[in-house]
């Protein structure tokens, strides 16, 4: 079985794969790369897991039903919105596994076997694999958001990436909803090309030491005021172990004027 790669990737606004209309145009590239993901790999990923910014917890937490329902975690869009479904299932063998993993390392982890596909996952899965055939399990970001324990968390799945797991990151590179828009361009401009300096093509020791001063980065709190959508690519990067790094996606007008980027670790 080949080694894996390990991603960060931009999820996108709310349920944006099942609009129509502007909504949906502006995601025209994004969905292009997402589409492509799986052509990338050198064979098709057994499980896939999710770190997704769309769940916090003291403690990590692993998705662990056989069959998730939706956890619609999102306001204002039409109501067909809140009746789509991601049918992929899950994995308890996956979920006992990254469990088991992340206590070996000396770090607290719980199951979860009520947790449905929020937003950050169903969404960036549908253009990966609308067949909904892989199973997915998903797994917390911690509400401490101490980078380093992202980074170790993402050590400590290394394993994994031998066992035909695909690791995803699942946030977004800019995520100030409330500098959106032109209102952000400049802020996301900053960080991003902070971004792709320090982590395209740069050793580990050297991205990931980047990535835990990421808060000193040109306009870092204007782009994440408050990071859990950042966090996943800390998670991927610890994955990532010592891989090279490449940008996987990058937009310099997602939404018509952001600046983002994806990477891939591998």
């Amino acid at each position: 079985m080949s080694r894996l790669p390990t991603f960060f990737l931009n999820h996108g606004g709310g349920p944006w794969p099942w609009m129509e209309g502007p909504m949906r145009e502006a995601y025209t590239a994004l969905e292009a790369s997402l589409a492509g993901v799986l052509e990338e790999l050198p064979e098709r990923p057994r499980v896939v897991l999710v770190i997704t910014a769309h769940w916090e917890a003291p403690v990590a937490r692993v998705s662990s039903h056989p069959a998730p329902p939706m956890l619609y975690d999102y306001y204002g869009f039409p109501e067909h919105t809140y009746r789509i479904h991601y049918t992929a299932p899950g994995s308890p063998e996956l979920a006992g596994r990254v469990r088991d993993l992340l206590r070996a390392g000396g770090m607290a982890c719980e199951l979860d076997g009520e947790r449905g596909f929020d937003h950050g996952t169903f969404s960036m899965m549908q253009p990966i694999r609308p067949q909904a055939d892989i199973p997915v399990v998903q797994l917390s970001v911690l509400d401490g958001f101490d980078p380093a324990t992202h980074i170790a968390m993402g050590a400590l799945l290394q394993p994994l990436r031998d066992e035909g797991v695909l690791v995803i990151g699942s946030g977004l590179s800019y995520h100030n909803l409330r500098a959106w828009g032109p209102a952000g361009a400049a802020a996301a401009a900053q960080f991003d090309a902070w971004l792709r300096q320090n982590l395209d093509g740069t050793d580990a020791p050297a991205r990931n030491a980047a990535l835990e001063a990421w808060a000193l980065a040109p306009a870092a709190r204007m782009a994440h005021p408050r990071e859990e959508h950042l966090l996943p690519l800390m998670v991927a990067a610890g994955a990532g172990g010592d891989d090279a790094c490449t940008v996987h996606f990058h937009q310099n007008d997602f939404m018509g004027a952001m600046a983002v980027t994806g990477f891939r670790f591998g």
